[in-house]
């Protein structure tokens, strides 16, 4: 990043290369819109260029990248107002490992969209992008405790939404206990 601040705009490629993707999944989870998130991911590589100045070496990359992530999925929805996403209801194919972990996973999906987007957000972030609570602190402006606390009431609503979920789906919880969480390596 310190080489596209001074002005050495190819090397914003090789950030694209190794950002473009955790960027796209951190939109997909949040939008559930993937054409969307597509045209977020390349918004947020202009804006890294165009405010390239604004980067404070010394300060971690990522932590200042989705605040312009943020940022720009704010902008996104003001000029657009989103529609809920249609979530088709899977069939019920005999129950395989595989079969249950999927439908475990779209189930988490499910309730992780039922999450207000500020939840879901630290969520993701925490989880599904792996940034470390002192950089989501940074990123959303507040104290580490309270980015602790935040998770952990984000994961107990989502707990209780996936339950309710595995419910009405009659999921059948043969290897867990009725309402856990699938593992997180299920969220991906």
């Amino acid at each position: 990043m310190l080489q596209v601040r001074s002005g050495e705009a190819e090397m914003l490629g090789v950030l694209f290369d190794r950002y473009q993707t955790p960027l796209y999944n951190f939109y997909t989870k949040m939008t559930q819109d993937r054409v969307l998130s597509e045209d977020l991911v390349q918004d947020v590589f202009l804006r890294i260029l165009r405010y390239r100045q604004t980067y404070r070496p010394g300060t971690p990359f990522r932590a200042w990248m989705y605040q312009i992530a943020r940022n720009a999925r704010v902008d996104a929805m003001r000029k657009v107002k989103p529609e809920a996403p249609m979530l088709a209801e899977p069939a019920a194919p005999p129950a395989t490992d595989a079969t249950q972990q999927k439908q475990e996973a779209q189930l988490l999906q499910r309730a992780l969209m039922q999450l207000p987007e500020d939840k879901r957000e630290i969520l993701i972030l925490s989880r599904y992008q792996e940034l470390k609570y002192e950089e989501i602190a940074r990123l959303i402006g507040c104290e580490v405790g309270t980015v602790k606390v935040r998770v952990h009431r984000a994961l107990q609503q989502l707990r209780e939404a996936f339950r309710q979920l595995e419910r009405g789906a009659g999921s059948k919880t043969s290897d867990r206990t009725e309402g856990q969480l699938p593992s997180p390596r299920t969220w991906q």
